[in-house]
């Protein structure tokens, strides 16, 4: 019978998703939610939200809930952190101080200026999580969705002995965005993927043997379908693969397209697309709306009335992992893990996104091999940022941060490294209350 301990659980609508999927995972007849979250009010949502759908699916499952994590994660099998730290707090100046000196970011909260900070502020807690589980629940798998997510799993391979694989839906997503631009149904894309998170590459797009980037470069030719992902479609004609992070998210991973007022109107768009701050300008709107919208379906289930959740599991890899470990049922996922020889032209120890094949002996990377060059330089590019974000959380160094920050592909392309020193002194000033102590110094 597994118990799931999910940590920033007051994030409501991920946390429902996540339950959902593990809820309506085959097999999974038992098991134990512990939902942790340092803000009450949310935590008390998930929990009421966690009873409803053990109801609904009629599964034989518990959940308790508690502010300290150390009352309820004793003996978890299964740790997913999906921690923010000081996100509505920060959320404006990760983006309003950057773009003072140019930076223009889209989300900002994985790499550049606004992800350096986001990792600065996280990773303390992060840290403490990673301390009470060896103490607590020595055989936990941990699963990370917290971002910046791959200095968070970076940061956690080295600091603690636990088996740690970082997780996110870009894989899934974008192979379903492949299959609707080609045109054909999902089931028969054949694909591999490698590189690292954000950054990892369609190396290998097929049909029944086909290779599929032909048409694929033809349909980027047609202004009605480059139009619905630009970046990276660009992206694609230029360098020869496409890339899985949306268009807006992935501009601020190269200097390309974000460093001149004409090329982010010619590349960028509205939304996902490439919209300036549209992180900071809507995501304490979508927190908002996250937390109305469970509120609602407890509502009308207070009231007797159909509570109008729809009960369907999604591609997030976390019950795969755990259906897989619990039934013996193999999945295939796509992981963030240390790149022991997997990827032969990347930083041996770094992080790494890869495919991995899950079974009741765990996670298991397998070798992909090199990446072809143009591509392995753009993420060596962004794991030497890692690298550094790293050792500054690790050794405590606040130079090898402002030296991330000098490295950052955006913040290169438009800042001096005297300005890229002075950007990070004002963050500092703005965040004080929640950086670590040898950041403020």
């Amino acid at each position: 019978m597994p118990k799931v301990t999910i940590l920033g659980a007051g994030s409501a609508v991920f946390a429902k998703q996540l339950m959902m999927d593990i809820l309506l995972t085959p097999g999974l007849e038992q098991g134990e939610f512990a939902l942790v979250d340092i803000d009450g009010e949310r935590l008390e949502l998930s929990h009421q939200m966690a009873e409803l759908l053990i109801e609904l699916t009629g599964k034989d499952w518990r959940v308790s809930a508690s502010t300290d994590r150390t009352q309820v994660m004793a003996d978890s099998d299964y740790i997913i952190n999906m921690i923010e730290v000081a996100g509505l707090a920060c959320v404006r100046p990760d983006y309003e101080i950057p773009l003072k000196y140019g930076v223009d970011q889209c989300i900002g909260d994985t790499i550049g200026p606004g992800g350096l900070f986001k990792a600065l502020r996280t990773a303390p807690a992060w840290l403490d999580i990673l301390a009470d589980t060896e103490r607590l629940a020595p055989d936990a798998l941990v699963l990370n969705y917290t971002n910046p997510m791959s200095i968070m799993t970076l940061v956690g391979v080295r600091a603690s002995t636990l088996p740690i694989v970082g997780l996110c839906h870009s894989v899934q997503h974008t192979s379903e965005q492949l299959a609707r631009y080609l045109d054909i149904p999902y089931d028969e894309l054949v694909y591999e993927v490698a590189g690292i998170n954000h950054v990892a590459w369609f190396t290998r797009l097929e049909r029944d043997g086909e290779d599929l980037y032909p048409r694929l470069r033809e349909r980027a030719r047609d202004p009605e379908i480059y139009e619905q992902d630009p970046i990276r479609f660009e992206t694609m004609l230029q360098l020869g693969a496409f890339v899985t992070e949306s268009s807006g998210h992935f501009s601020e991973y190269v200097p390309w397209f974000r460093k001149r007022p004409d090329l982010i109107e010619k590349y960028t768009r509205a939304g996902y697309l490439g919209e300036s701050g549209f992180y900071a300008n809507h995501w304490p709107q979508w927190r908002e709306a996250g937390d109305f919208e469970i509120k609602q379906y407890l509502k009308r289930k207070a009231r007797g009335r159909d509570p109008r959740v729809k009960l369907e599991r999604s591609t997030e890899y976390a019950s795969y992992i755990i259906e897989a470990m619990e039934t013996g049922r193999p999945a295939v996922i796509y992981g963030n893990v240390p790149n022991t020889g997997l990827i032969d032209n990347l930083p041996q120890d770094g992080v790494v996104e890869v495919a991995c094949l899950v079974d009741r002996r765990g996670v298991q990377p397998v070798h992909f091999g090199a990446l072809p060059p143009q591509l392995a330089a753009i993420d060596r590019w962004h794991m030497a940022f890692h690298e550094l974000t790293a050792k500054s959380i690790l050794e405590e160094d606040r130079e090898a941060a402002i030296h991330a920050l000098m490295l950052d592909p955006l913040t290169s392309a438009v800042c001096s490294l005297a300005e890229a020193r002075a950007m990070f002194k004002e963050m500092v000033e703005a965040e004080k209350d929640y950086l670590p102590e040898f950041v403020r110094r």
